[in-house]
């Protein structure tokens, strides 16, 4: 289908990443520019790390979100370094929370929306039994990860149908929005929930066995590159508090 996320037949998208590699680098992400992870010492570092995800949209020939991502981070960090010291009181802590919240989950959004639109169920799954992840950890998060795409595939039918009987905003009929919406999601996000469970069922995902795999996975160069810079970030981030002690970093 032409808007699933996760993917359940292989497709071109671009750069051959292994899904390892995608499982570091959102993992990365996450930690160092999420969580904010080393400070000030990985300021330019946290940046590289938030221009990763572009990069990789544009590889995939995701150039729509791509450029939504650019811009509005470039939006929200533009006002955090340029606006935000010029303000004061209650407008300087509400700005700095909207800058500073959306500056650091937008890299890890973007960098799952790129790993979930190019990677097959069948590559996750191989990849994780591939790095040992116990079954606890990757049944539910195949499952989470075929329920929120077949759940956005039905909100956008859920809308569309809403429009062509003219329920929309600022319409003769906005007030009915809110039940002609929630009712057929609540609906439609427990059936499919049950259809999950039971396509793992029969799949065998819970069976005391180890399950073959089709999926050819391997590392390449450009995988190797990933990892050689995720791997200079953690030293970095471990080693930067130790030199600036010894003084020889500012």
């Amino acid at each position: 289908m032409a808007r699933e996320i996760l993917l359940s037949k292989k497709a071109e998208t671009g750069l051959p990443l292994d899904p390892r590699t995608k499982l570091l680098l959102i993992f990365i992400i996450s930690i160092f520019v999420m969580g904010g992870t080393g400070g000030e010492a990985m300021g330019l570092i946290r940046l590289v790390l938030c221009a990763v995800p572009a990069i990789l949209l544009f590889t995939s020939k995701q150039c729509a979100k791509a450029v939504s991502y650019i811009a509005v981070f470039s939006a929200f960090y533009a006002v955090q370094v340029y606006v935000l010291p010029h303000l004061t009181g209650i407008l300087n802590f509400l700005i700095l929370f909207t800058t500073g919240f959306f500056c650091r989950i937008l890299p890890s959004v973007a960098i799952a929306a790129y790993a979930v639109k190019t990677t097959t169920v069948s590559e996750l799954i191989s990849g994780m039994e591939r790095i040992h992840m116990p079954k606890e950890v990757t049944i539910p998060l195949t499952v989470m990860f075929r329920f929120f795409p077949t759940v956005f595939q039905e909100s956008e039918a859920i809308s569309d149908a809403m429009k062509m009987r003219g329920i929309k905003l600022g319409g003769k009929k906005s007030s009915k929005i809110l039940e002609y919406k929630l009712i057929p999601m609540i609906t439609c996000s427990v059936k499919t929930g049950e259809e999950l469970s039971a396509a793992a069922i029969t799949r065998g995902l819970g069976a005391p066995v180890k399950r073959t795999n089709i999926c050819q996975l391997k590392f390449n160069f450009a995988d190797v590159v990933l990892i050689l810079f995720c791997s200079f970030v953690v030293l970095w981030a471990i080693a930067s508090p130790i030199i600036t002690a010894g003084g020889i970093l500012p």
